[in-house]
């Protein structure tokens, strides 16, 4: 393991110099595709969500059925042509148990790209994003740096059943500023189309001399309603659907249920599960009023 982890810090000087290089000449030669690029990708998570195995079916064409838990860090090379060009990607897969913590620190400077995954079936794995970016951000700690990385969320194990609606991982994305994609490793869904995003973020940052290109963003829904549709949808209780205590008056039923409705009503609101959220709302309020 030491030999190994000496070998990839090695490895990873020479990359981090051929990046600059390239990278350079690539500003230089102002979108000359025969200049190839080479670009270095980490991928970012819980342990146990997949950021392997979305790799390996990008990689390899296949699904590793078995669980092998990453060791420190992992990496990989492959090659893409894009618009003509060749790019050579450098892959740092870091493990996610925070056991490791002391060996991928090391690997997250000069990324350019990054996948940052979390498992639908797993909520915690989702509430740790947050986390996942602080390290970025206190590791490389440079905020010009950090805004070039072009971030790739990712929300996979779709074939399994879900704790976080689609609508939470892209409004969490859309807040930062990041691509967001929903992935399967077992079936392969959405994994080509990640990583074809990602390395063409990469390669206009590149080309555009280091400066990321921003998302445009048109949700056209927020946080506060998305948040309001979980609560009705995963209450054990008509109380706390409206966000009330048991013994709650009936002017404080109708306050609770005309804020929730502003925020739900189906002419108004597009966010998704705002139907059915209000369907839930509208019952709740009628049970409760029945109570008082």
């Amino acid at each position: 393991m030491h030999e190994d982890l000496t070998h990839l810090k090695y490895l990873l000087i020479e990359i981090e110099s051929d990046i600059t290089a390239c990278n350079i000449m690539s500003a230089n030669a102002k979108l000359n595709d025969k200049v190839p690029l080479r670009i270095k990708i980490i991928s970012m998570g819980n342990a146990e969500v997949g950021k392997s195995c979305i790799i390996k079916r990008y990689c390899e064409k296949r699904f590793v059925n078995k669980y092998l838990t990453t060791i420190g860090i992992d990496y990989g090379v492959t090659k893409v042509t894009l618009q003509e060009r060749d790019i050579k990607v450098n892959i740092f897969d870091m493990a996610g148990h925070p056991l490791f913590y002391e060996v991928r620190n090391e690997f997250y400077k000069d990324t350019q790209g990054a996948i940052l995954v979390y498992d639908i079936s797993d909520r915690g794995s989702f509430t740790s994003l947050d986390r996942w970016l602080e390290e970025l951000n206190s590791e490389i700690n440079n905020k010009t740096e950090v805004d070039s990385i072009v971030v790739c969320v990712c929300g996979n194990k779709t074939d399994l059943k879900r704790q976080v609606d689609e609508s939470e991982g892209q409004l969490w994305a859309d807040s930062h500023g990041f691509h967001f994609f929903e992935t399967s490793a077992l079936t392969g869904e959405g994994v080509n189309e990640l990583f074809q995003v990602l390395f063409e973020g990469v390669v206009r940052t590149c080309e555009n001399g280091g400066k990321r290109e921003p998302i445009a963003i048109q949700l056209g829904y927020t946080k506060e309603q998305i948040e309001a549709i979980q609560r009705l949808k995963n209450a054990k209780n008509d109380y706390e659907r409206l966000g009330l205590y048991p013994g709650a008056s009936k002017d404080d039923v109708n306050k609770a249920y005309r804020k929730l409705a502003v925020l739900l009503h189906p002419d108004k609101s597009i966010a998704p599960g705002s139907e059915d959220a209000f369907k839930l709302l509208v019952t709740a309020r009628t049970a409760l009023l029945k109570r008082c």
